[in-house]
């Protein structure tokens, strides 16, 4: 017995020794990975500036030096920030050692609002130099091929296509879905338009709701047929046509005769046309850089005075008050960065990069003070991205200006509740009953395990109503409008950004370096920085950010592939409860 303790206890002891060794070899791993993703950027001359769009595009590329790594086994998702897009053509501009720029496209993973502002960032290239912009895809979607139009040559593959046939868009509905688990959504809302809700009391889009999809789709649809006739010389009718009787199957030779593409080539073919370019003789390599990589480069007798002016750049980006193992946007750590620009008197000028659909009410609120109080101290513009609707609206309007794209989605004003009744599914189908003790009348207020009485959803419904009209209350304020004005234009509605500027939603069309001028010029700053707020987390903690949930969401994602968005928006479906501001649903355009 006393042998049995002590080989026991080696044993442990041994376990524990490991373990320790192990944790940190694991660090010394890491540390190791890290210094060898930091190492210096060289850029050889003649090079060519890479812009690979088949990544995913994010508004500020994360801290993260891991996402480059190939692990076998796992596809990491590998991001591409607009900011390190707009930094590395600003930089090339001038920069005698890049010859020009490579557009890889096939299928570009970001939003329609991305899409024009690196399309204007490639067109302001253009216009302050002359190096070419050369564009290749084995094959083109709609946003690939609308930004492959600014370039000087827009090769295809000859096997490929360009995916031109017109925008449209889908909802999921759950209505059927909830009806055979034996759930009830009990909903509560305010406005016509406020579709958040119908996935889940109808099986089919309301007449309203197509009207507004429809509106704002010939909006995103306009603006992209008119900016691909005035790159490629077509007339819009001739576009409209071509789109009519569905490009997606014809081959690269039909692309050349209808004027979409300057010529279909093989890779091969493409490399020699890179090397005329870069003047690399014979068969040798073209030199590259990517985008991320050269962002990172100092460009000598180019780099901007140190400035104690300093403007606030604070991304705001993902679901309001709701994480999922992404991105989110939480009321107090938001707040407590705005409060902390302005109580910095360095900071002359806020910009708030917005691109939410929407969420909490209350983090709406949190973050609505902020941006008020901020707002009457310092200038405070407002960029918004892909998407900044509902409460992604709400924590916008207190904004001197407010700036956009035509092809944001925006507006939503209004607001939804959502209690789920289970009882149907939890007695029926699971055969688990409920009891309940009280000591006041409605002491078990809104129960999952049964209907709503007809006073909680008068309580709700005024809830709802009270919400709606602060809402639009906050938004006439900073809108200068009258809430009669703000009502006619909310009920919910989803706007583009088009329709937004008409409506006085937005003040003007241009993406965030514009908003960053704008606030400059409106504080007369002549020299000054950018401050990129909330501080990226260094990359250990980018490792860890999120904790299980963020890893989970990477191996979905890796395994899920384009269908993970179905899984995401089930499981937020899931979640959703109380008093909401977000938009309709997430809109996937094609």
């Amino acid at each position: 017995m006393k042998e049995f303790f002590k080989y026991v206890l080696a044993t442990v002891v041994g376990i524990i020794a490991i373990s320790i060794i192990g944790f940190f070899l694991f660090f010394m791993a890491i540390g190791i990975i890290v210094s060898s993703t930091e190492k210096q950027v060289t850029v050889q001359n003649n090079s060519l500036l890479v812009l690979d769009l088949e990544r995913q595009v994010v508004d500020r590329a994360p801290n993260d030096p891991f996402q480059d790594l190939e692990i076998p086994g796992f596809t990491q998702i590998k991001t591409i920030g607009l900011d390190q897009i707009q930094s590395s053509l600003e930089k090339a501009i001038h920069d005698d050692r890049i010859k020009g720029v490579y557009l890889k496209l096939s299928v570009i993973n970001g939003g329609m609002a991305s899409v024009e502002e690196i399309r204007n960032a490639l067109i302001a290239f253009k216009d302050s130099c002359d190096k070419p912009v050369y564009a290749y895809g084995n094959m083109y979607d709609q946003k690939s091929y609308y930004l492959a139009t600014v370039a000087d040559q827009v090769v295809i593959h000859p096997m490929g296509s360009v995916d031109l046939r017109g925008l449209g868009g889908e909802m999921m509905f759950y209505t059927n879905a909830l009806k055979k688990l034996g759930i009830e959504m009990q909903i509560i809302r305010h406005g016509k338009f406020k579709a958040a809700v119908e996935p889940f009391m109808l099986e089919k889009m309301s007449e309203e709701n197509r009207e507004q999809q429809l509106t704002y789709m010939n909006s995103l649809w306009h603006q992209m047929v008119r900016g691909i006739s005035a790159m490629r010389g077509i007339p819009e009718e001739q576009l409209n046509e071509l789109a009519d009787a569905v490009q997606t199957f014809k081959q690269g030779a039909k692309a050349m005769e209808s004027g979409l593409v300057d010529a279909a080539k093989y890779k091969d073919e493409v490399l020699d046309d890179l090397r005329e370019i870069t003047g690399i003789e014979g068969t040798k390599g073209v030199p590259v850089v990517s985008a991320g990589n050269y962002a990172k480069v100092e460009i000598k007798g180019k780099s901007k005075p140190f400035s104690r002016n300093k403007i606030a750049v604070i991304y705001a980006r993902g679901d309001i008050g709701m994480s999922f193992g992404g991105e989110a946007i939480i009321g107090d750590e938001l707040g407590r960065e705005i409060r902390k620009v302005r109580q910095d008197s360095s900071y002359k000028a806020v910009v708030l990069r917005v691109n939410s659909p929407g969420g909490s009410v209350f983090d709406s609120e949190v973050i609505w003070r902020e941006v008020k109080l901020a707002a009457e101290e310092k200038t405070m513009v407002v960029s918004f991205g892909d998407v900044a609707a509902s409460g992604g609206y709400y924590i916008a309007c207190p904004a001197d200006q407010i700036l956009a794209h035509p092809n944001t989605i925006t507006g939503s004003i209004g607001i939804f509740g959502m209690i789920p009744n289970m009882g149907e599914l939890l007695n029926n189908k699971l055969g688990i009953t409920t009891d309940v003790v009280k000591t006041n009348k409605n002491s078990d207020l809104l129960s999952v395990s049964r209907p709503m009485t007809p006073y909680e959803r008068e309580m709700m419904q005024q809830n709802i109503e009270e919400g709606y009209h602060l809402f639009i209350s906050h938004v006439a304020e900073g809108r200068e409008m009258t809430l009669e004005e703000v009502d006619a234009i909310g009920e919910g509605r989803v706007w583009s950004g088009e329709n937004a500027k008409e409506i006085g939603l937005v003040d003007a069309f241009g993406g965030l370096q514009e908003a960053i001028k704008l606030a400059a010029e409106i504080e007369g700053l002549d020299n000054y920085r950018t401050v990129a707020l909330p501080a990226q987390p260094d990359p250990f903690q980018q490792l860890f950010k999120a904790g299980t949930d963020n890893i989970r969401a990477r191996f979905l994602k890796n395994e899920l592939g384009d269908t993970y968005r179905y899984y995401e928006y089930l499981k937020k479906s899931t979640q959703m409860s109380g008093v909401l501001a977000r938009m309709p649903y997430d809109l996937e355009v094609y």
